[in-house]
């Protein structure tokens, strides 16, 4: 009965996964496709070592359909499956005799044509959050895709049953971020990048974006000296050579340093460089709809109800109260509120009778209201 709890939650994949963050074994968890938090030690889902499928690729593809974002869409337009960059870098080791390769396996690598620059700007990761393969950095990469983008942030079949209202709301709101915030970084050295004119359509998100639908003058910058260019995070100059990552939403008069690729609320590196540009800054997709819609403690899934209006005390329900719903009413989820319209036994965790809104505690109760 009631929409959501802080207490009872589980995860939707596995049972007794061992918790990366607390060592331990979380017994609670239950296969409820809608629990997102382990019961046992309050961790989120990314913390806990569940076998991985093609599921996050699949997530990331459905984060970009219907979108007119230019790095990832062509991709996108044949599979609805994310085909994320696996890149691998050979080189040369001289040995006494022979010549081994060196060979580096990313599990990701930013979508450029020159692996030499794909090379460099790993290598300005810090180390330990660089996606090699079977390393604590793939791990890494793992962990921030389930947590950055969750997937009941973006698909309503994966929240907890939603109303054909809030289904609609979440709709609308999806599809309003696609449409102003969500993009991919772009790995480039300064002075090989076109400024373009910003959208005037995206001011109101902090700064121009520079979109190839854009109006104005295009040029490029090539006498112009890495180091007269700042990182937008840090503010420190780029060193020559060194690549930079733009961000289109933001405008490509701004630049970042690789490692300052990120969300302004967690200071995590922005996940496969998908960002979401609002009022001059980068967030991730957690953060994002953290700051435009309230999130639930106990299931993690954004709140999409409208003023609704409780039947005990006929005031409107703040999204972050706790409530019970049922057959569309809804009521403060307390002792004022719901209870029995006949004897005000309170009713919270007891079975009740509803009929119209009211609430009886039991058979009795219900046919002397209704008499």
């Amino acid at each position: 009965m009631f929409l959501c709890t802080q207490m009872g939650l589980g995860h939707e994949e596995g049972f007794g996964a061992p918790c990366l963050k607390c060592k331990e074994k979380c017994e609670g968890f239950e296969l409820h496709y809608w629990r997102k938090i382990c019961r046992n030690c309050k961790c989120g889902q990314e913390e806990h070592d569940i076998p991985s499928s093609n599921e996050e690729d699949r997530k990331v593809g459905k984060l970009f359909e219907d979108t007119k974002y230019t790095t990832l869409i062509e991709k996108l337009k044949n599979d609805p499956v994310y085909k994320r960059n696996v890149m691998i870098l050979s080189s040369p080791v001289p040995a006494k005799k022979n010549i081994t390769i060196d060979t580096v396996t990313y599990e990701w690598a930013p979508p450029v044509q020159s692996q030499a620059l794909a090379r460099q700007y790993m290598q300005m990761l810090p180390k330990e959050k660089q996606p090699v393969a079977g390393s604590e950095g793939a791990q890494y990469r793992k962990k921030q895709l389930a947590k950055q983008l969750p997937a009941h942030d973006q698909d309503p079949s994966k929240c907890h049953e939603l109303s054909p209202s809030e289904v609609k709301h979440m709709e609308q709101f999806v599809k309003k971020y696609k449409r102003e915030a969500l993009g991919v970084g772009d790995v480039k050295l300064p002075g090989d990048v076109e400024v373009r004119a910003p959208d005037e359509n995206n001011l109101k998100n902090g700064g121009g974006r520079g979109t190839s639908s854009a109006v104005g003058t295009m040029e490029k910058s090539p006498n112009r000296k890495a180091s007269q260019y700042s990182c937008y995070h840090c503010k420190l100059n780029m060193k020559e050579g060194d690549p930079a990552v733009y961000a289109e939403r933001a405008g490509y008069d701004k630049l970042w340093h690789p490692g300052c690729f990120t969300c302004c609320t967690c200071s995590e590196l922005l996940v496969d460089m998908i960002y979401f540009w609002k009022n001059g800054n980068l967030y991730c997709g957690r953060h994002y709809c953290d700051s435009e819609r309230p999130r639930c403690a106990g299931c993690d899934e954004c709140c999409f109800i409208s003023q609704q209006i409780c039947q005990g005390c006929h005031n409107a329900i703040d999204p972050e109260v706790q409530r019970v719903t049922y057959n569309n009413f809804n009521w403060h989820a307390t002792q004022e509120c719901f209870l029995c319209s006949c004897c005000s036994k309170c009713l919270i965790g007891q079975k009740f009778i509803s009929v119209a809104g009211m609430l009886f505690c039991s058979v009795a109760c219900k046919e002397k209201m209704m008499s």
